[in-house]
């Protein structure tokens, strides 16, 4: 996984955090769902990467 996809899946992991947070603020659960969701898509990302990663080694 090359820094530059590290980077991005981190912003937007924050970014999906920074959403929720905002969503329990404001007691807008579809803001919150949209943070959440947007956490869970950067980890299959990563995930993914990873996974590619391990089949280029060998």
């Amino acid at each position: 996984m090359g820094a530059d996809d590290k980077m991005q899946n981190a912003g937007e992991k924050l970014g999906g955090k920074a959403k929720e947070a905002a969503g329990k603020l404001t007691d807008d659960k579809g803001l919150e769902a949209e943070g959440k969701g947007d956490q869970v898509k950067s980890d299959l990302k990563g995930a993914g990467e990873k996974v590619k990663d391990a089949f280029k080694k060998d």
